[in-house]
């Protein structure tokens, strides 16, 4: 829970201790610890003040400056996190705690309107008949869900949430489901919850009349004609709860559940015996700047991890694409080795022909005619014009090369 100290407070308390041991009190780093000291006007012991004083030697200490008149006179330490987090998250919870130093946990803060229509909305509720709670949410309201005795606390520590966030930098946002805090380009939902109690049941007045009217219809059966049908069981025999549930006064803040890479910012926010949900405000409003910059270091490095799969994926496709031309390509070429080859001896064939008989009388000289007349037309199918519109018509060497390609899904 934040802890509030006054000026002078916090500059006895820096003049107590090294600034690196107070720091580690706070769970601050000595230079977060160095910038609340600055924006405060706090003097601080300079390099090398406690060697000297421990030597004994004199040393001299910056009196307290005069708080300016629109300053604060107050200090106050938002909680620190003990788990083990990203550099990255662990500077923007410290420069959000220097950040919410000047503001105080107590302090008389304006009824904002958001809040003021959700209690609105909860006074006008029924509350269930299974816990006793009241629960409201939608556009323009706050998602809550709590006891009609929770009310005034409830009202209290979402107006000094609300402000304390404000102070920060997050506003407040309205979604089609709910209000959430918006900070930095990211939505961060909420809700506020009361707990249940569990009590063995206890019969009321009503329900032991019931009972009785039971028993009796029972014994009239029982000791009446032994016809028996199933309403006679169904209608005699009242089945009552094993437990009662009751609203238990702990109220908890809890941001929106979601899982993030790397990161374990903390989601909720509850009553305990020494802390009420209204004096966790700061602490409230340095977490949903925490959840925040997760959201978006998680979602940047989701677009990095996507925009890197997408590259590996085009890469994959372009040497697909280029082994497919390449494959098209010789294809062609040994189509046509095949025919040029095959012309050649074609070509032989018919000169061989015609060197041994002078005239075409017969079948063979129907087949050198044959022959030549085919020997013309493969030799035409070859020239660099035919080649050209054949070439052009199977999307060959050109800028369709990649005619019918399809990438490998795998």
């Amino acid at each position: 829970m934040a802890r509030t100290f006054t000026r002078q407070e916090f500059y006895d308390l820096v003049w107590s201790k090294p600034l690196t041991h107070l720091a580690k009190e706070f769970l601050l780093s000595d230079v977060a610890l160095h910038k609340i000291c600055k924006k405060h006007d706090i003097p601080h012991p300079p390099l090398g003040w406690w060697a000297k004083k421990a030597a004994g030697k004199p040393v001299k200490q910056t009196p307290l400056p005069r708080v300016q008149a629109d300053a604060s006179d107050t200090i106050t330490i938002a909680a620190g996190d003990t788990k083990p987090d990203s550099d990255f998250i662990v500077s923007v919870r410290e420069e959000a705690r220097v950040l919410a130093s000047s503001f105080s946990a107590d302090a008389q803060v304006p009824n904002h309107p958001l809040v003021t229509r959700t209690i609105a909305q909860l006074r006008k509720g029924k509350p269930s008949s299974i816990n006793g709670l009241i629960s409201v949410e939608g556009r323009d309201l706050i998602k809550v869900c709590v006891g009609r005795a929770s009310f005034d606390r409830l009202e209290l520590a979402l107006n000094r949430i609300v402000a304390a966030a404000e102070g920060l930098g997050i506003d407040v946002a309205t979604t089609e489901k709910a209000a959430a805090f918006a900070y930095q380009g990211e939505l961060v939902g909420f809700s506020i919850n009361e707990g249940i109690r569990r009590e063995p049941h206890v019969l009321t007045p009503q329900e032991l009349a019931e009972d009785e009217l039971a028993r009796k219809a029972r014994k009239r059966r029982w000791s009446g004609s032994s016809d028996w049908d199933e309403g006679d069981f169904n209608l005699t025999f009242l089945r009552r709860p094993e437990w009662d549930y009751h609203p238990n006064g702990l109220m908890a803040f809890e941001f929106d559940q979601r899982y993030f890479w790397g990161s374990s910012p903390r989601r909720s926010f509850r009553d305990a015996k020494v802390q009420r949900l209204e004096s966790m405000a700061i602490d409230i409003a340095v977490g949903v700047v925490i959840v925040a910059a997760a959201m978006r270091d998680d979602r940047l490095r989701r677009e990095e991890e996507f925009r890197r799969k997408e590259e590996a994926r085009r890469e994959r496709e372009r040497v697909q694409r280029d082994r497919h031309i390449e494959e098209r390509r010789g294809a062609a070429l040994d189509q046509l080795l095949e025919e040029v080859g095959s012309l050649d001896r074609l070509r032989r064939l018919v000169s061989a022909l015609r060197a041994e008989q002078s005239g075409a009388e017969g079948r063979v000289g129907a087949f050198v005619v044959f022959a030549e007349n085919r020997l013309a037309e493969r030799e035409a199918a070859l020239t660099a014009q035919a080649l050209e519109q054949r070439l052009t018509d199977k999307h060959l060497f050109g800028e369709d090369d990649d005619f019918d390609f399809r990438p490998k899904l795998y």
